[in-house]
């Protein structure tokens, strides 16, 4: 009996020391930042929140970076919670909120804004003498036209089916790294890019080849392009972005975007935004790549035409910037 009171004892014990101890730390929120393909800005983007130390070190969530195809892929994945953040472009957000993509009447109105990233021009790149002048000398032609799911896929199609040549090219699905080559090696007349610049890729075909750009901003405004796509914007990539391109190339821009799920806490989104806009936290990111060289408190709200994210609103409110 002696043997049983004791054993009685002992877990009486033991319970009430496990009342005692404090409660334990909730679990970190696990938030996998969807970025995009190699040689890709929006990767840029994902890898450098996640080594960015304070993001790191903080105890009420975790940050996966995590490649993908790009804009489109990122729109879908964030809207299923397959990732809880990503970069997706301004105008995949408005039309998929709005059941307005391509072959896709799904309204995707769980992806909610969180800053404004940079903007992404159009860039179409070819062979100098090659006679091709304008998007429409590429009917016959071989052309990269961005990873499949990508922003810059879906953004060519868009583009080059305004102006009647989507099906009269030859295309090809490739990531900005992989067509870089491809031109190098004469498999490809041209390729497009929808990315800042200047584009690692770009950098990488003109040591090979000398290069000239075409001028799409002409191309967009004889065909009515801006007026039928408002979301889009006019820019201009400067003479020499690129060896033996001394000239301006007029072209068109959308803006990228960081976005959460509407899931995500308010709490997480409030702090991490708190930690990458501050004077070290752009220095970081303007460090990864000078694609964020506008990045700031004052451009962080602009190009966004969809609802944002409350822990976004809570941030921006207290900056004034709302």
């Amino acid at each position: 009996m002696s043997i049983q009171r004791a054993a009685f004892t002992s877990i009486v014990s033991l319970l009430l020391t496990t009342l005692a101890m404090p409660v334990s730390v909730q679990a970190k929120e696990r938030v996998v930042f969807s970025g995009g393909p190699a040689g890709g800005t929006f990767q840029v983007v994902a890898n450098a929140i996640q080594v960015y130390k304070p993001i790191k070190k903080s105890k009420d969530f975790r940050v996966k970076a995590q490649s993908s195809a790009g804009s489109v892929e990122n729109l879908r994945k964030v809207n299923s919670s397959k990732a809880q953040m990503g970069v997706v472009y301004s105008g995949h957000v408005y039309l998929g909120r709005n059941g307005k993509m391509k072959n896709d009447t799904r309204k995707y109105e769980n992806v909610m804004a969180v800053a404004w990233l940079y903007g992404a021009p159009a860039q179409l790149i070819v062979r100098k003498g090659s006679g091709i002048k304008s998007v429409k000398d590429l009917v016959g032609k071989k052309v990269g036209v961005g990873n499949a799911g990508s922003g810059a896929f879906a953004n060519c199609e868009l583009f080059f089916t305004h102006l009647g040549i989507w099906d009269k090219i030859e295309r090809n699905a490739m990531g900005y790294n992989d067509a870089a080559q491809a031109f190098g090696n004469n498999q490809l007349d041209a390729f497009w890019l929808f990315t800042a610049f200047p584009s690692g890729a770009v950098i990488m075909a003109a040591q090979t080849n000398d290069i000239d750009m075409i001028n799409l901003g002409k191309d967009a405004t004889d065909s009515g392009f801006f007026d039928q796509y408002p979301y889009f914007s006019k820019i201009t990539v400067p003479a020499e972005t690129y060896r033996g391109v001394g000239y301006e190339s007029p072209s068109f821009q959308d803006s990228a975007l960081w976005v959460a799920n509407s899931k995500v806490s308010a709490d997480t989104v409030y702090k991490m935004l708190s930690a990458i806009y501050t004077d070290e936290g752009l220095a970081h990111m303007r460090a990864q790549k000078k694609t964020f060289k506008n990045m700031s408190l004052k451009t962080g709200t602009q190009g966004v035409v969809t609802p944002w994210h409350p822990g976004a609103i809570k941030f921006w409110k207290e900056k004034g910037m709302m």
